[in-house]
């Protein structure tokens, strides 16, 4: 059954993080003052939760209901630990398959790529807790449903989460137009995971330096770069095609 995927109110938001809701991002009010207001800042920044700084504009539009300056986005999906997919993909037969989203923050662009995970059997796409997509509404729309069945896990660093990966002999393949290596000379038949980067910045270097492979498609027409979707949506079909 989904949850409801919005709160509002400056006492709401905190007694909801207070009691470890799955708060994806808070939009608060510009320029607001006061005790509460303080409070909730600080709740956001101890437990690194999405928080941006809106015009009462924005929050109106968001919700009818008296929302005092501040408007919660509530995960309609429970998330796992990165050890707990680790631990199911090494319970299966085959080679594992995973999928790490640098910094997308596009929600139909991740509906569309939870779908395409669920169509190629990934074990479960890891996202950093900042800056990523947050599961809205229409990002479970757009995964016609899929994001209630493929795990998602949330870390605090997504660089810590591929050395774990690497540490369980978990390949990483980082999807990037900086290399010489195409996508077809890079092996996917043992367990990897691959790396997709934000729509305007691609993967960050540190991530790319710690990448065992990196792997572009060739582009033969004049535009540079394919959608993040569709370009995930082909590594993970190649990933498929060789295993097969």
């Amino acid at each position: 059954m989904q949850k409801t995927t919005q709160i509002y109110g400056l006492r709401a938001i905190i007694e909801a993080v207070n009691s470890n809701e799955e708060i994806d991002k808070v939009f608060l009010q510009k320029g607001l003052k006061g005790d509460l207001m303080k409070e909730l800042e600080g709740l956001l920044r101890r437990n690194e939760i999405n928080m941006v700084y809106v015009p009462i504009e924005k929050l109106n539009r968001l919700t009818k209901n008296n929302h005092q300056g501040a408007v919660a986005n509530i995960s309609p999906i429970a998330f796992h630990t990165l050890e707990d997919l680790v631990e199911r993909a090494n319970e299966k037969e085959g080679p594992a398959l995973f999928l790490l989203l640098d910094q997308l923050s596009d929600v139909r662009n991740f509906g569309a790529i939870i779908r395409t995970a669920e169509c190629t059997g990934v074990d479960g796409i890891i996202v950093q807790k900042k800056g990523a997509a947050p599961v809205t509404a229409d990002t479970i729309k757009t995964s016609a449903g899929a994001a209630y069945r493929v795990p998602i896990a949330k870390v605090d660093h997504l660089k810590d989460a591929i050395f774990y990966l690497q540490a369980s002999d978990i390949k990483i393949v980082s999807a990037t137009e900086k290399t010489d290596d195409s996508i077809y000379d890079v092996p996917f038949t043992d367990s990897i995971a691959i790396v997709m980067g934000a729509e305007d910045r691609g993967i960050t270097p540190s991530i790319l330096k710690a990448s065992d492979y990196r792997a572009k498609l060739p582009l033969l027409g004049e535009i540079e770069s394919l959608n993040v979707s569709v370009a995930c949506a082909v590594f993970l079909y190649e990933a498929v095609r060789q295993r097969l």
